[in-house]
Formats: C-alpha cells, structure tokens, sequence
C-alpha cells in the first residue's frame, strides 16, 4: 500500500479564519490545488494514481492553529479537524489524517487529540517544529508527549516557516529552501538532546524533509555531545533512530541515499509535500527513491514502511 504521510489539504475558509486571528502569511497558500472542491480532489487523485500512491494522510501543517489566544486555537482546531474528518468520510480509501492541535495551550491540546482519534478516527496528531517559537522538547508540552506514549501514537511534525527564529535566514528570501530544512534539524535535535525519542518510546516520531541536514550531522553530534550537550541520554544517533523521517528531498539522490545509511530504510516513510511538490515534481518524489535505493530498500521505503508505522487497517489486507 503506497502510503504518502506528507500532504497538505485545506479550504479558503480555514485560511480565512485563520486570517480573521491574525495571521499574515496563507495568501501563497490560496490556489494552490490543496483545496476540497471535486474539481481539485479529481486533479490530485489523477496524479497520485500516475505513481501509484493509494493512499495520503493529510496534514494542515505550516497552517497550524497556534494561537496565544486559547479560544481562536481551539476554534481553528475543530475546524480544522472537522473539516478533515469529512474529507476522510467521503474518500476513506484515498485519505487519513493527522489532527491539528490547538497549542501552545496543552490541556485544550490534549481534549482535541482525544476527539480526534477517539472520535474522529484520526491517525496521530501534527504539529510544526516549533509553537510560537517554543521548542517542542518545552517541559510544557510533557504531557502530550505522555498521551501519545501511552497510547503508541503518532506525531508528525512539519516545519512551521518561521525561518528558525533568525533574520538571518528570514531577510535574505531563503525561508523555505533553507529556513526549513534548517527547522527540521533544530527541532529533531532538540528532541534527541531533550531525551524525548527514550523517555516516551511508544511516541512514533516522523520528522519532515530526511530531517533537515541531521544525515550530515548526526556523526558530529555523536562525537561532541558528551561536551556539549552532557545531559543527553543517549548517544543523538541511537535517538535518531527512534524515529521515522519522510523523504522529502526534492528528488536529490545523495541525500536519500545519505538518510538511508544514517537511519536505515526502514526508517523512511514516503512523502510527497503536495501541494508544493505537484505534477511532475511529485512523480520525482516518488520515482527518486526508486532511483536512490536499492530495490528491496526502495520496495519498503514506498510501500511498505507507511503502512505498518501507522497501523492502517488496509495494511493487513
């Protein structure tokens, strides 16, 4: 079953309500073919069937409901998630989703997970890399990490676009193919120096983009956190590898083949980054692991991988 867990959908409606909170940043996502309406739902199920892709589990991520204020949060979460759990209703065969969480508010955080999975048949939770610039590893957070450990969840996290907090990346036109990738490794980093991936083990991480530049990394990490960082638990490469990476890399074979030597294949999951990646960019997501892998390594990585991490009822059929 070929399973992309890094697909965006979402409404002018919801985009506009988050407006209507503040935001200033969703005019580049309007018209983008994220949306629900058939004519766009026809258009992306017509691409994905031209790689094979069976299946997407959707998230909203960068356009999360972290708000200060607790009740636009909690409104932008529901709607959010209802939204999404329509879409699933409608094409249960073609879609899942990750809930969006109305943080940095965790008890509120912690009642939509509940609805959302119990109720709404979620397949885990997303969240951005950071919350309104706190870390993810934010003692704050503990006890959502706590929910999901206990109920062997999944958490998908996304970069949230916020340039890692520096101008040096935000005023220099370089917050999405630089900023990113860059928020990808501060935030897995911040998990593995947090001990998060060992002291909730049950957690099923999945980091976005082959996390950011921690295949590069991770080596010189091994070498100098007992210096640096001498509270770390575990050697950084040991906590990497409790977690799942998807392989978002732009169709660079270098860096597939980089991630599945740091982390193994078997920590890779599929993922496309639709709508940003579309049309024959899209089709590179998927056909550049094919070319970067070898066969059996290829084989899991696109459909395999996704299924079993998730769960998925599909996945025993």
């Amino acid at each position: 079953m070929r399973i992309d867990v890094h697909a965006h959908l979402w409404t002018d409606d919801y985009l506009d309500l988050l407006d209507s909170y503040g935001r200033t940043d969703t005019g580049t996502q309007r018209g983008t073919g994220a949306g629900a309406t058939e004519q766009e739902l026809a258009a992306r199920f017509a691409l994905n069937d031209s790689v094979g892709i069976d299946h997407q589990v959707l998230s909203v991520s960068p356009q999360v409901p972290h708000f200060a204020e607790q009740r636009h949060a909690v409104h932008a979460a529901k709607h959010a998630n209802d939204l999404y759990a329509s879409v699933v209703a409608r094409w249960p065969e073609r879609f899942s989703a990750f809930a969006a969480l109305p943080l940095p508010h965790t008890d509120a955080a912690l009642t939509e997970l509940t609805r959302a999975i119990d109720e709404l048949g979620f397949v885990g939770a997303a969240v951005t890399t950071d919350v309104l610039g706190r870390t993810l590893a934010d003692p704050a957070f503990a006890p959502l990490f706590e929910e999901l450990d206990r109920r062997a969840g999944v958490l998908y996290v996304h970069p949230s676009g916020h340039d890692a907090d520096t101008p040096l990346i935000g005023e220099h036109r370089m917050r999405w193919m630089v900023g990113a990738p860059m928020e990808d490794t501060i935030a897995a980093m911040h998990l593995i120096l947090a001990g998060v991936p060992s002291r909730y083990p049950n957690v099923r991480i999945i980091n976005s983009h082959l996390g950011g530049a921690l295949p590069m990394l991770l080596q010189r990490a091994d070498n100098q956190y007992r210096w640096e960082s001498p509270e770390t638990p575990e050697k950084p490469s040991d906590a990497a590898r409790r977690m799942w990476f998807d392989t978002v890399s732009h169709g660079h074979l270098p860096a597939i083949r980089a991630a599945a030597e740091t982390f193994g294949a078997d920590r890779l999951v599929l993922g496309t980054d639709f709508p940003y990646q579309s049309g024959d960019l899209l089709r590179r997501a998927v056909t550049s692991v094919r070319d970067a892998l070898a066969p059996a390594d290829a084989s899991a990585v696109l459909d395999h991988n996704a299924a079993a991490l998730l769960r998925l009822p599909a996945a025993t059929n």
